[in-house]
């Protein structure tokens, strides 16, 4: 006899939409997006968002089968802010993979929970801007001249610097905005405040100054690994 054909995995990005109801996946996702904005990971919930929707949340199961789904799908959305601009030859590659990581750096400081959710995200069913997003910056990285295996290495070691980096600032900033003050007064507060910065500078800047140099060491590395040419 024949092997049963095995049975298809349920995925949020293969499930027909629902587009006679008054209620979207897209209004669905973008109120998620600004509940997780405003309160947290640990605030969303189906009911939560259900109410904010002013809909129950059996509304919300016909589109959303559970909460990881819902997860894949505001991860998706935001994916879709990224700027990846194309590097146009091998002498490009570095000014443009600067300009993604500042680009999913910004991502994160908009949407602080993200950082925690990306581990969630279901490797199996990508959604389309995470795709799309995802292999704009691995072209840069093979445009560069990365060998296809070390390709992902590369990206996945910058990837890595800028989540680790925009997640302790995103924490700092929510810090800050607890305490309500300025990001200004909140450094001036801090033990040698005033000292490790000098006095009077702009700590917005000082923040980019630290990313972007801790970048640029990253970046060097890689570009070590290619070589003298690919400049």
């Amino acid at each position: 006899m024949p092997a049963d054909p095995k049975p298809e995995i349920a995925s949020v990005w293969t499930r027909p939409q629902r587009r006679r109801e008054q209620l979207s996946r897209e209004q669905i996702v973008a109120e998620a997006v600004r509940l997780l904005d405003a309160d947290g990971l640990e605030a969303l919930s189906m009911r939560k968002l259900g109410t904010r929707l002013d809909a129950g949340a059996t509304s919300l199961y016909r589109h959303v089968a559970n909460k990881d789904e819902l997860i894949e799908l505001v991860v998706d959305e935001v994916y879709g802010e990224l700027a990846v601009p194309a590097a146009a030859g091998p002498g490009e590659w570095r000014e443009a993979a600067a300009r993604a990581a500042y680009s999913q750096r910004a991502m994160i400081l908009s949407h602080p929970w993200i950082a925690s959710v990306l581990g969630q995200v279901g490797l199996l069913h990508l959604g389309p801007n995470v795709t799309k997003m995802s292999e704009r910056m691995a072209a840069v990285y093979r445009t560069a001249g990365f060998r296809e295996a070390e390709t992902e290495l590369a990206l996945s070691t910058v990837i890595a610097y800028v989540i680790g980096m925009a997640t302790s600032e995103a924490a700092y900033l929510s810090l800050i905005a607890r305490s309500g003050s300025t990001e200004r007064e909140f450094a001036r507060g801090l033990p040698g405040g005033t000292d490790a910065a000098g006095a009077g500078a702009d700590p917005e800047r000082v923040r980019e100054e630290t990313f972007d140099y801790g970048l640029q060491r990253v970046l060097d590395g890689l570009q070590a690994r290619l070589g003298p040419t690919a400049r």
